[in-house]
C-alpha cells in the first residue's frame, strides 16, 4: 500500500506548530506565536519566511503604539496544505 507522501515544509516541527496555531485564529502576532511555540525568535522568523516563500502563510508588518509589529494569518492555500497534511497523517496511522 503506497502512502501520500508527507509535506516536507510541514513536516517540520516548529513550522507545523505556527500553522496548527493559525488554524484555530484569524491572524496571530510574532510574540504570540513565539509564546506558544516556545522557538527563539531566529529560528521563527526563519520557519515564518519559510512558509511565506512556499504560500502557506501572510505577513503583515504594521506599527501598534509606535513599536514594529509582525502578524500572520493562513492563506487558503496554507489552508489546503494543513488539511492534507493530517488526511495523510490519518492515513498513515490507519
Amino acid at each position: 500500500m503506497a502512502f501520500a507522501p508527507l509535506d516536507p515544509v510541514l513536516h517540520n516541527q516548529l513550522r507545523l506548530a505556527v500553522v496548527s496555531l493559525l488554524v484555530g485564529v484569524e491572524e496571530a502576532d510574532f510574540t504570540f506565536i513565539l509564546e506558544k511555540t516556545g522557538a527563539t525568535r531566529g529560528n521563527l522568523s526563519v520557519q515564518l519566511s519559510k512558509l511565506k516563500e512556499v504560500g502557506y502563510i501572510k505577513v503583515k508588518k504594521t506599527f501598534k503604539e509606535n513599536y514594529p509589529n509582525t502578524s500572520c494569518a493562513l492563506t487558503p492555500q496554507g489552508i489546503t496544505a494543513f488539511e492534507q497534511y493530517v488526511a495523510a497523517i490519518k492515513e498513515y496511522l490507519g
